[in-house]
């Protein structure tokens, strides 16, 4: 990885990055090279590793489901679970993975950083799952002021919570904002070491149900222009080597999305033991987001086309623009370079 490049990821990423490289390298992979076989519908890898999240989304039920297994039959399909994007990008640069999940934030600066990966898919547009949840005592964006606001840094919800006090003309020196993982915020909200949290499902609603109260979502940001998603990305160089593999897995996302648009029973009670609750409390948290199918996607809205990138380049530079601002780092590159960035043609 050139100097420049990988200064910019490893200060972005902090202390994470010696065991993420080590646990992609030592147990998934041990070379960057990934062994193929032809078969009658095309070369495919001996495996295929999907870096995926703890989110409610296609994703999740695909693999609930054990969809990618049917659809690739010659191939071992392995799932590696991350808790946020930026473990994800780093896990891309030791080419861990093939494909990945994060959102737009994390993707901003991983296009911005130069790593080698294109969205392929709109995993989620997020709503009401991501929000910001205070104790009692806290009824307002203003009585943060003094108070520890945990949140996972890089994240969506991280740029939500920047945006939203920017908004509220509340200086970030006014608030203490903690770094966290999402299962450390939990764990750190029952101890009582903070006071708040902007967080996403299904930690969301555990802060919930320990009396916390939703002070705003990311349902409400969108409305004032903070749009927000979790997004699918496949490493260049894999998605040259094996476009139909690509193209095959978006249509195991899309099995996803018609099978819970079709069959909501039987995709929640599959999502809740993925994410360890109860099928009431899945069926909350997958109203929260917006699943979108492959068709969908390709409007002008979202990804868009070839010839048409669709505004979710924009989304992505906007968010790279924050990211600099936040001096997370140096420079943001031109709009081109993230439409660029957006595989359409797998669509």
């Amino acid at each position: 990885m050139p100097l420049k490049r990988r200064e910019i990821l490893l200060g972005l990423l902090g202390a994470s990055v010696p065991v993420i490289l080590s646990s992609c390298v030592s147990e998934k992979t041990g070379s960057s090279s990934n062994p193929s076989s032809t078969t009658a519908t095309g070369t495919l890898p001996a495996r295929i590793r999907i870096g995926y999240q703890v989110i409610p989304n296609p994703e999740l039920l695909a693999k609930a489901l054990g969809l990618a297994d049917k659809a690739f039959p010659d191939a071992k399909v392995e799932y590696i679970s991350f808790d946020s994007g930026r473990d994800v990008n780093t896990a891309i640069a030791a080419k861990g993975i093939d494909f990945g999940a994060l959102g737009t934030v994390p993707a901003s600066v991983g296009i911005a950083s130069g790593l080698p990966y294109q969205v392929y898919f709109i995993l989620d547009v997020i709503g009401a799952a991501e929000a910001l949840i205070a104790k009692k005592g806290i009824k307002s964006i203003a009585d943060l002021k003094g108070k520890k606001v945990a949140t996972p840094f890089g994240s969506t919800a991280h740029f939500s919570l920047e945006s939203l006090l920017a908004l509220e003309n509340i200086p970030e020196k006014d608030v203490k904002i903690l770094d966290l993982q999402p299962p450390d915020i939990v764990a750190a909200w029952q101890r009582g070491d903070i006071d708040a949290s902007y967080v996403w499902q299904p930690n969301l609603g555990k802060l919930q149900k320990d009396g916390g109260t939703v002070l705003i979502s990311s349902a409400d940001l969108a409305k004032k222009g903070i749009i927000t998603a979790d997004l699918g990305v496949v490493r260049t160089e894999f998605a040259g080597q094996y476009p139909e593999v690509v193209k095959r897995y978006i249509a195991v996302l899309d099995e996803a999305v018609k099978t819970y648009r079709s069959e909501p029973q039987s995709a929640i009670k599959a999502l809740a033991k993925e994410l360890n609750i109860t099928p009431e409390e899945t069926a909350a948290a997958v109203k929260e987001l917006i699943w979108l199918d492959s068709s969908e996607q390709q409007s002008p809205k979202y990804l868009g086309t070839t010839d048409n990138p669709g505004d979710f380049a924009r989304i992505l530079k906007e968010s790279a623009d924050f990211a600099v601002n936040q001096k997370k780092i140096t420079s943001a590159p031109d709009l081109a370079t993230f439409q660029k960035s957006l595989l359409t043609k797998a669509l």
